[in-house]
C-alpha cells in the first residue's frame, strides 16, 4: 500500500473507544464501506484524510488489514 492508492474501510479495529473530546469510534464506523486516498504510509499504518464526515476536517490511521484497494 502506498500514498495514492485508493482504498475502503471494511472494518473498525478493535479496542477503539469513543473520549469526550475525540469520537474516534464514531468516526471510525462513520467510514466504514466508503473509500477514500491514501495520504500518506508510516510505521505500518496508512493515513487516511477522511474529510468532514463528523462536521470537521479529519485524518485517520489505520492498519491496511482494516483496509481493501478499490
Amino acid at each position: 500500500m502506498k500514498a495514492g492508492d485508493r482504498v475502503t474501510l471494511i472494518d473498525v479495529p478493535p479496542g477503539l473507544r469513543d473520549h469526550r473530546e475525540l469520537a474516534t469510534r464514531s468516526l471510525f464506523e462513520a467510514c466504514v464501506g466508503k473509500s477514500f486516498v491514501v495520504s500518506g504510509v508510516e510505521g505500518g499504518y496508512a493515513e487516511l484524510d477522511v474529510g468532514t464526515l463528523l462536521g470537521a476536517q479529519h485524518t485517520i490511521w489505520v492498519e491496511p488489514k482494516y483496509l481493501r484497494k478499490s
